[in-house]
């Protein structure tokens, strides 16, 4: 009995926030999930943007192939997709199509820096900001990621 409830409290968590299933069409996409937040060209098609933000901790981005249909769709506010911004390469707009939208900009005007932050939940556990930093250029200068202020209370009360 314990076993079965175990697996049902599972099964409900798998299937929260939005989904999409692979190979299906826009509209049936745009139907159940709105209109994009953001929509980014790729060679081979477009990236749809699904954000929660400024204040949630989740993106998720749509890829849809040359055909109209669904090729890909991920949470991608995670460790391993920041990971992929290479310091000294990576272009605003690459990061935007990787993870999205900052949930706040900033400026550090001693570096004469542009900031991009975004709230996430690392490993699924710790509600944290990460910081993206762009020279003039627009080049990814460092990643920089610590404890979201946003929700210090709630650790201090522990």
């Amino acid at each position: 009995m314990i076993k079965l409830a175990m697996l049902l409290l599972l099964g409900g968590c798998a299937g929260m926030g939005p989904h999409a299933v692979p190979g299906e069409p826009v509209a049936a996409l745009e139907a159940r999930l709105g209109h994009p937040t953001a929509i980014y060209r790729l060679p081979e098609g477009q990236e749809w943007e699904y954000a929660t933000g400024p204040f949630g901790q989740r993106t998720w981005m749509a890829r849809i192939g040359a055909d109209g249909r669904v090729a890909g769709f991920a949470q991608v506010l995670t460790s391993a997709m920041f990971a992929k911004i290479e310091v000294g390469k990576a272009r605003k707009d690459e990061v935007l199509r990787l993870v999205g939208r900052p949930a706040e900009t900033s400026r550090v005007f001693q570096h004469d820096d542009e900031v991009w932050s975004y709230r996430y939940k690392e490993s699924e556990v710790w509600n944290s900001l990460m910081h993206v930093h762009f020279d003039r250029d627009g080049v990814v200068r460092m990643r920089m990621n610590g404890p979201d202020p946003l929700f210090e209370h709630e650790r201090r009360a522990r």
